[in-house]
C-alpha cells in the first residue's frame, strides 16, 4: 500500500499560476480509488448500524419474494 506523503502529483497551472488540476501516477490513482471504496463500505456499515433492524420470519420472508 502506497503511503499518502510518497505520492509526488504534478499540477497544472493556468496563467496567474493558479492551480487548476493534478497529475497523478496511475497506479497512486488505483490506490486512491480502492482506499475511497474501503471509506464507502466503512461508511456504509456504519450507518447500517445506527439504523434499528427489524427481524422477518423466515416463512414471512419467502412468501413476501
Amino acid at each position: 500500500m502506497t503511503m499518502i506523503k510518497d505520492f509526488k502529483p504534478k499540477y497544472i497551472v493556468d496563467e496567474s499560476s493558479k492551480e487548476q488540476a493534478v497529475i497523478i501516477d496511475i497506479e497512486v490513482w488505483k490506490e486512491l480509488l480502492e482506499r475511497l471504496e474501503m471509506l464507502d463500505d466503512i461508511e456504509a456499515y456504519d450507518k447500517t448500524k445506527k439504523e434499528s433492524l427489524e427481524f422477518v420470519d423466515f416463512e414471512k420472508a419467502v412468501k413476501e419474494l
